[in-house]
């Protein structure tokens, strides 16, 4: 088939709401009845068949761009942050939609528009690409498409989330492991994700006697991706890049390792590329764990986040030219918590178990047990000695967001209607208590959004391949 005759056969669903011309470019000619269409390419976009599959996210991608919703970085207002340009008063959201991302995104931009918020992101970790089944085009277009259903206008925040070193592969064979995470820099960057998280903290190495000792291999890496995210930004865009110094579930990060971190980035960075812009924040450990910790009843347990330790780092990355600290692991935390992330001064916080876990929470019970039979039949390897049904099933779940996709997307319409209607409400008590309303201000000051042409022969490549990342964090 001729690859445009493809393309207008990708792109039947939103029928005569666009024009699509040789070249190929694509005009909107009915917004209201794109809205209302867009749902179907995004489907076929994540259960297609190749080539329709690739095509439609493109042809999403392309629909967001037309509309007012851009893929963009948060580096300015970062660093505008950082300068004391903006207020200190709010945190960034960065969140982990792992589970029906088109859906749970629809319920954010709902939330978001009551309140002017703007400043939000959306992720996805490297560890979480191969249990969920999807890549980051994938994702982008599930955002991206729910951006252009709910008529949201502005920068759209995409971030490639702990895209980290597994230690366990770079001690046997670090070329390859680098390898991989460059190649996954190059396939994010393609789809629009112009928020890199580098986690190199997996090679802290604390048997070292000084603490930039322990700090060098992963500070002069990441200055190595760095550099090499820089290489790759289209025209424009000087993507928003973050470190980490201490993986999470670890000891509380200190000022001095944050200090000797910056300071052998900083010098590896100049040596690398003098001209190369560098971090807008670095991440930090302050308590919590991925997850939260999972008593024996299925329980979460109580934990205490050094909202202290958060306030003073976020203040020396500001020192550094960074626009502050982020927090990980932070979403099963009680609901008065967060209101402390920005009164702290927080930059940004991740999110991601507990809208799993309200997914869960809300399936049919007889799906529920086909979901507990399935990690019990294939997963019960990651079991650990003396965990309970409840603990097991509650820390494996995860694993079934990929195998069971298409029974969680094709849920009865008012099974999704529930889920959809407790994700909005949580995103509006996030949103208030991450003071995040009216950001849309700081947003369309600092942020400029750049409209990336991307060819559609780079959509139509070879996905990334699947690899073992058990030992990752999400």
């Amino acid at each position: 088939m001729d690859p445009f005759e493809a393309l207008q056969r990708a792109a039947q669903p939103l029928g005569d709401a666009i024009r699509l011309t040789s070249g190929p470019t694509l005009a909107i000619q009915d917004p209201a009845a794109v809205r209302q269409r867009v749902g179907a390419l995004v489907e076929s976009a994540v259960f297609g068949k190749e080539p329709e599959r690739s095509l439609a996210r493109w042809l999403i991608r392309e629909v967001a761009t037309a509309s007012g919703a851009v893929p963009a970085s948060i580096q300015d207002l970062y660093l505008a942050r950082g300068r004391g340009e903006t207020r200190d008063s709010f945190t960034v959201p960065a969140m982990n939609l792992r589970a029906l991302p088109y859906h749970a995104a629809r319920a954010v931009f709902r939330a978001a528009r009551k309140t002017g918020a703007k400043a939000m992101i959306f992720e996805l970790a490297r560890s979480e690409m191969g249990y969920t089944d999807q890549r980051p085009a994938e994702y982008a277009a599930c955002i991206l498409g729910a951006s252009v259903a709910e008529g949201y206008q502005g920068p759209v925040f995409i971030q490639g989330d702990h895209f980290q070193i597994s230690a366990k592969k770079y001690a046997s064979k670090p070329a390859e492991e680098v390898k991989a995470v460059r190649d996954l820099i190059q396939e994010a960057l393609a789809a629009g994700f112009y928020n890199i998280d580098i986690d190199t903290s997996t090679l802290v190495d604390l048997s070292k006697a000084t603490i930039p000792e322990q700090q060098a291999v992963n500070s002069g890496l990441c200055a190595e991706f760095t550099t090499y995210v820089r290489s790759l930004e289209p025209k424009g865009v000087t993507v928003s890049v973050g470190g980490e110094i201490g993986e999470v579930g670890g000891h509380n990060s200190t000022e001095p390792e944050l200090r000797a971190f910056m300071d052998g980035y900083k010098a590896a960075l100049a040596a690398l590329d003098p001209k190369a812009a560098g971090l807008s924040k670095i991440s930090i450990q302050t308590g919590t764990s991925h997850g939260g910790v999972v008593l024996p009843d299925g329980t979460i347990a109580k934990v205490k986040v050094d909202f202290e330790t958060l306030s003073q780092l976020s203040k020396v990355a500001k020192q550094y030219g960074m626009g502050g600290a982020v927090q990980h692991g932070a979403s099963t935390l009680p609901e008065e918590a967060f209101s402390k992330f920005s009164e702290a001064g927080a930059l940004e916080v991740h999110l991601a178990t507990n809208f799993q876990n309200m997914m869960y929470d809300r399936l049919p019970p007889e799906l529920l047990q086909e979901v507990y039979a399935f990690l019990t039949k294939n997963h019960s390897d990651e079991r650990k000695e003396g965990q309970t049904d409840e603990q097991f099933h509650y820390n494996a779940r995860k694993r079934a967001l990929g195998p069971f996709k298409k029974q969680f997307w094709t849920l009865p319409a008012a099974t999704l209607k529930t889920i959809e209607s407790a994700w909005e409400q949580q995103f509006d008590l996030l949103f208030e208590r991450l003071a995040i309303g009216g950001t849309q201000a700081e947003v369309d000051r600092f942020v400029r959004p750049v409209a990336v042409k991307v060819p559609l022969s780079e959509y139509l490549r070879q996905a990334g391949v699947d690899e073992d990342v058990k030992d990752l964090a999400d």
